[in-house]
């Protein structure tokens, strides 16, 4: 045998060992760990998450309306679109009308007076200061809701419901009651991102939306009369 053919029985004979240790060998026996013994953890019992209601009748919450308008599902379905919505007035602009725009309808504003758009908020909840929507359309300035306040206090008594006063610039009856906070409502109109019935331009509201009103509907009354400033208010 030469040089070369004893090398590579040599190196036959070392490959068949090393593939028998591989192939077998004693394996260790499974040996299952006792359960764990001694004091439990302490933990928080499982939190009571609040339930929330997308709608009430025909009527959409201000949890539910909001929740649709960032949804990428189903904002076509209510963003644009004439719809309802029923909430506690939580807050209105009427405190904060400039006494330049305070008077009879049929006078104008001086140049100079700088107004907003008579507004109310709503939310699903009494005293809410963060979740909630502006309604507008409802009177398009002060001098509109002026007059109506003065004709429903000035109307006799048990007819106070039966005052009108049509707005001017927009033709539709202002409501009656004016809007003030605690009142329960449904206001029915076109619901969306924006409000483009202002002449002096358009508001936006992306995260909660503005509803262009067309329709009040009172289900609780409010605790006071709406007033603003420099009234005076009949007891």
């Amino acid at each position: 045998m030469n040089v070369r053919s004893a090398f590579s029985l040599v190196a036959a004979l070392s490959a068949l060992s090393a593939g028998a240790l591989g192939c077998g060998g004693d394996e260790l026996p499974y040996t299952p760990k006792p359960a764990v013994s001694g004091k439990k953890a302490a933990l928080p019992a499982v939190p009571t998450l609040p339930t929330k209601v997308k709608k009430q009748g025909d009527a959409y919450t201000i949890w539910g309306v909001t929740h649709d308008l960032r949804s990428r599902v189903h904002t076509e379905e209510v963003n644009g679109k004439k719809i309802s919505i029923v909430g506690y007035i939580v807050k209105t602009n009427l405190d904060a009308a400039p006494k330049c725009a305070i008077h009879k309808t049929g006078k104008g504003d001086a140049a100079d007076c700088k107004s907003g758009i008579p507004t109310f908020s709503i939310a699903d909840e009494k005293g809410e200061a963060k979740d909630m929507i502006d309604v507008m359309g409802w009177a398009s300035n002060y001098a509109q809701v002026f007059t109506m306040i003065e004709g429903i206090d000035k109307a006799a008594k048990g007819k106070e419901g039966d005052v009108k006063v049509a707005d001017e610039f927009w033709g539709m009856d202002l409501p009656n009651p004016i809007p003030n906070v605690g009142a329960k409502v449904k206001v029915t109109g076109v619901y969306g991102t924006t409000f483009t019935k202002s002449t002096s331009g358009a508001a936006a509201n992306p995260k909660y939306g503005i509803m262009t009103v067309e329709k009040i509907e009172y289900l609780e009354p409010a605790p006071e009369k709406a007033y603003l400033p420099g009234m005076k208010k009949k007891l």
